[in-house]
């Protein structure tokens, strides 16, 4: 993620500039700095963060509601939640198997994932929102960056579905960053949500991928996993991070769930917004899916034992430990620390995402232990695509 940050750290004073054209205070005396937030800036940033924190990850009382129509919350949003799903979209979008050359951004906000995409080469993004103040100021950053993206508002409760919407265009890429959790509250909402990502698909060109993005907690996770199902029996193929075809192995015990992380170095400014609310960022963690069109079918899976590691290291005494997911379902890997070689070194040094093809294994209870004969090999780093 490394050139992510680089990247991001570029946007910064555009990001400065658009979250001050926001502020209805007039600053006097001297002109702020271009990439850095005066004290009274950090105090109001950080409270306002504080704010969509709670809201959104944990009353949860602002998930679906109009926040980004508060100047303050948008403001916070852009300086800090901005830059964290803007890191989250580059660390799911590597893991295309192309470039796309044109995208749609549902649910944009101000745009961190329709930037992203930018990022990851296409030549021209729509952002679409239900929210007139985060479209313009999705506009107003693109217009600080020169960058090509145009807005469009879309409200995914009103009638006429997305093919109405699109006027028959279609894209390489269609996003949902942070959007599906917030849609369809109640009875059902699995289904009526399953039923949109079906619609996002039939925006699709040839070979185009529908990317979901949703936050890492165990609730938004686990309702993003069931409708992964829904999708799966109705014959979508998921090209990550999921290598098991069949309902996910996850959902079977209520306390799992299933998510990412990737490392991150945040620009200078979002470290300081979140030191000062609260809210640390030495990595980012979400929930996502690629999805692919119907047409297509699942691509097979690496020959070998492989799984993708969808745990940190677990603790136990005298062993290496990870839960996996591979095509034979969700299963614990273990080694014993004694058993350690050259030859499957590399499984000390996994990270959740990591795909990797093992040899040697054997049963052992509800998982496979590894042995000093085992061959451990990384073919796909977390974020790149699997061969």
């Amino acid at each position: 993620m490394g050139s992510a940050s680089q990247d991001l750290q570029r946007l910064v004073p555009g990001l400065l500039a658009t979250w001050r054209g926001l502020r209805r205070e007039v600053h006097r005396g001297p002109r702020p700095p271009p990439d850095q937030l005066l004290p009274d800036e950090l105090r109001e940033v950080a409270a306002a963060v504080q704010r969509l924190s709670l809201g959104l990850t944990r009353d949860r009382k602002l998930a679906g509601a109009r926040y980004l129509d508060d100047d303050r919350l948008l403001g916070a949003y852009l300086l800090f939640y901005w830059p964290v799903s803007y890191l989250q979209a580059r660390g799911i979008l590597s893991e295309l198997p192309g470039r796309p050359r044109s995208a749609l951004d549902l649910g944009s906000g101000p745009g961190p994932v329709a930037f992203a995409a930018l990022a990851a080469g296409a030549a021209e993004v729509v952002a679409a929102d239900r929210s007139a103040r985060a479209l313009a100021a999705a506009r107003r950053l693109a217009s600080e960056l020169g960058e090509p993206i145009s807005t469009r508002e879309w409200d995914p409760q009103k009638r006429g579905g997305l093919a109405g919407f699109a006027g028959g265009r279609r894209f390489d890429l269609v996003t949902l960053g942070h959007v599906v959790n917030e849609l369809f509250q109640g009875e059902g909402a699995a289904t009526r949500r399953a039923a949109l990502l079906e619609e996002a698909l039939g925006l699709l060109a040839p070979g185009g991928s529908v990317v979901v993005i949703e936050p890492a907690l165990r609730e938004t996770s686990r309702e993003l996993l069931e409708v992964r199902d829904l999708l799966v029996a109705r014959g979508v193929p998921i090209r990550a991070p999921c290598l098991f075809r069949g309902a996910c192995p996850a959902l079977v015990r209520p306390t799992d769930w299933c998510h990412a992380e990737r490392p991150v170095e945040p620009p200078p400014l979002v470290d300081e917004i979140g030191r000062r609310a609260g809210l640390r960022k030495e990595a980012v963690k979400m929930s996502y899916l690629v999805l692919a069109p119907k047409d297509e079918a699942w691509r097979d899976p690496p020959p070998g034992v492989v799984f993708r590691i969808v745990s940190e290291p677990l603790p136990s005494k005298g062993r290496l430990r990870y839960m996996g997911c591979g095509p034979d379902g969700r299963k614990g890997l273990a080694l014993q620390e004694k058993d350690v070689t050259v030859r499957n070194g590399a499984f000390e040094r996994l990270l959740r995402g990591d795909v990797v093809e093992i040899t040697s294994v054997e049963p052992r209870g509800d998982g496979l232990r590894l042995s000093k004969e085992s061959d451990v090999r990384v073919i796909a780093a977390a974020g790149r695509p699997v061969p």
